[in-house]
């Protein structure tokens, strides 16, 4: 049993410490928010935070999360009113959604770290994500907007 702490409380997995965190976080905890892209840490369909930091799940294992704070997209805000989630629902960012919570994660932890980032930091933290419907000017505009009430 691995005890990892996932949006704030305690869990007690029955995962070996290879298994990649994204499937102990789906599989195991059951929070399927967190999403499979591509396996290898391109797509940033997984992206949680880990000690504050955007994260990709499917390349960090068990054993290495354990000890550390992992946040997941049902953990960024308990009713779903994060900022980067307010300006999601504003502007309308999804199409298929499938990538989304991936987006918000990556969006929220650029926030954190940069308040008020400009369009080019903006379109650079943003890049390692990837959204098949092509909805990068509405991510970029609702980054944009969660950034005024950051």
């Amino acid at each position: 049993m691995k005890s990892l702490t996932i949006n704030g409380a305690e869990s007690e997995l029955d995962a070996p410490d290879d298994m990649p965190l994204l499937w102990a976080i789906r599989d195991i905890a059951g929070l399927n928010g967190t999403k499979y892209g591509c396996g290898v840490g391109l797509c940033g369909a997984c992206t949680v935070h880990v000690d504050g930091v955007a994260q990709r799940s499917c390349q960090m294992t068990v054993g290495e999360a354990v000890g550390k704070s992992i946040t997941t997209i049902e953990g960024l805000d308990s009713n779903g009113d994060h900022p980067v989630q307010e300006a999601w629902r504003d502007l309308n960012v999804p199409q298929c959604g499938f990538c989304q919570s991936g987006q918000i994660m990556q969006a929220a932890s650029l926030l954190k770290e940069n308040p008020k980032p400009t369009d080019d930091e903006i379109l650079a933290a943003m890049s390692g994500n990837v959204c098949r419907c092509g909805c990068y000017q509405r991510i970029v505009d609702a980054v944009r907007l969660a950034s005024s009430g950051a």
